[in-house]
């Protein structure tokens, strides 16, 4: 098939670029290298779309929280992963998780399906001469392509490392020490399970995590720093005897039906699958080698006998310096027939990359058809996320980022936290409408 954009990267954003593109008439080459005989450090499978870490989306409220915004302006933009997402939905309270297997499969479906979709297994090592080109490849570019990005861009990647949590078989936990409650006890529904440790038990485990036999890093890896929102377990460990206990090990608001009283601590693990046969233990991320998790996890108390289908790891991720490299449109500077999309221009998580996705395949839709695309509002946000990629951040210090309310513009006038949330999303929405009416 002739194209009219070369998609390279079959993960969220590239799905979704080649999506938008589909949608509004193009012809679209989707270049996937996992098919093809090869492979990633982090996937297991060569679906489209394919979910390496947590089967989590994060918060769906779109009235307080910015994740939740997003989800809704991209369900109002006709997004593949947001449909493919709703459809395999799994219980995770105000939280949006799926069925990670199921999820990928309807994404690799639709497109597959596609008339305008070529969708080709294979390997990509060069950046092409010419012709409009999405760059998808995500934070696990292969070697000899990171190499090509990095002679057309002058500069040297930067990169973060991220980490894997483990996912457990539901039929090897035990539910007489453990109980269901909603997270931290919020809201009416009970969809995670809750392993109560006390403070004895605590603290020998954070003892094991400090102690444990721990991946060791390549010379040319020693200085990568994590990324603070996937920090290994043992790394938050280190921080503090009480870090965990305030992070993801917090027991505040789930009381033990057996004493009625909050544990010290609480072990979390979040349903992974729509059969709810595999849970996710919730930021257990971790550089823990095989052997010392199954011994160490083994200790909390419920998962004494548990089976692992999958056991933690970690990953290098990959991006560009983006606020330097690409425009507003997010094309290249030096070479603007390339685009660049999701993860690798450093925006993190899976609904921020498709977003990214999304807007790169509108704006090279627009330029082919000889339209110009007005950028979403910063007030929306795509817009903010997008202002801060292309130009807000500082290039000097730029970090990978999930969206959130301090990369909009400030609301005017004081206000509660929760007014202020609220405040912000009632301006989103307004904007977002206005901006869709002028396309």
């Amino acid at each position: 098939m002739t194209h009219d954009v070369h998609i390279i990267g079959g993960g969220l954003a590239g799905s979704e670029a080649a999506w938008q593109l589909a949608e509004a008439g193009l012809r679209v080459r989707l270049s996937e290298m996992r098919g093809s005989g090869e492979t990633t450090p982090a996937h297991q499978s060569d679906g489209l779309a394919e979910l390496v870490c947590s089967n989590s989306f994060r918060s769906d409220d779109a009235e307080s929280n910015a994740v939740g915004l997003l989800h809704a302006e991209m369900r109002a933009l006709g997004s593949l992963i947001m449909r493919a997402a709703d459809a395999h939905r799994v219980p995770a309270g105000s939280a949006l998780a799926v069925d990670r297997d199921g999820f990928s499969e309807a994404v690799t479906a639709a497109l597959a399906a596609h008339p305008n979709v070529a969708l080709v297994r294979e390997r990509v090592d060069a950046l092409p001469a010419a012709g409009p080109t999405i760059v998808a490849t995500g934070p696990l570019t292969a070697a000899r392509l990171a190499q090509a990005i990095g002679a057309a861009t002058g500069a040297d990647a930067l990169a973060f490392f991220d980490a894997i949590a483990p996912i457990v078989h539901r039929d090897s936990i035990d539910m007489d020490v453990c109980w269901m409650a909603s997270r931290w006890d919020k809201g009416e529904t009970k969809d995670y399970i809750n392993c109560p440790m006390t403070k004895e038990q605590y603290l020998a485990f954070r003892q094991g995590l400090l102690d444990g036999e721990k991946t060791e890093f390549k010379q040319w890896e020693k200085d990568t720093p994590y990324f603070e929102g996937c920090m290994p377990i043992e790394v938050m460990a280190e921080r503090g005897e009480d870090t965990l206990r305030y992070g993801p090990m917090k027991p505040v608001g789930l009381d033990d039906p057996r004493t009625g009283r909050w544990p010290y601590a609480v072990v979390q693990l979040r349903q992974d699958n729509a059969l709810g046969t595999l849970w996710n233990m919730v930021g257990f991320q971790t550089k823990l080698k095989h052997g010392e998790q199954v011994r160490l996890f083994r200790t909390i108390p419920g998962l004494e006998n548990a089976e692992f289908a999958r056991l933690g790891g970690l990953h290098r991720n990959t991006f560009i310096n983006s606020p330097q490299l690409l425009d507003g449109a997010l094309r290249l500077r030096s070479a603007p027939h390339i685009r660049f999309a999701g993860q690798i221009t450093g925006c993190e998580g899976y609904v921020e990359s498709a977003a990214i996705g999304l807007l790169a395949g509108r704006f090279a839709a627009a330029e082919l058809r000889g339209e110009t695309h007005a950028a979403p509002p910063l007030t929306t946000a795509l817009g903010a996320l997008l202002g801060h990629i292309t130009g807000g951040a500082e290039a000097d210090s730029y970090q990978p980022m999930n969206v959130n309310f301090g990369l909009f513009p400030p609301i005017e006038g004081r206000r509660k936290k929760a007014d202020r949330k609220k405040a912000y999303t009632a301006r989103a929405a307004v904007d977002l409408e206005a901006w869709q009416a002028a396309l």
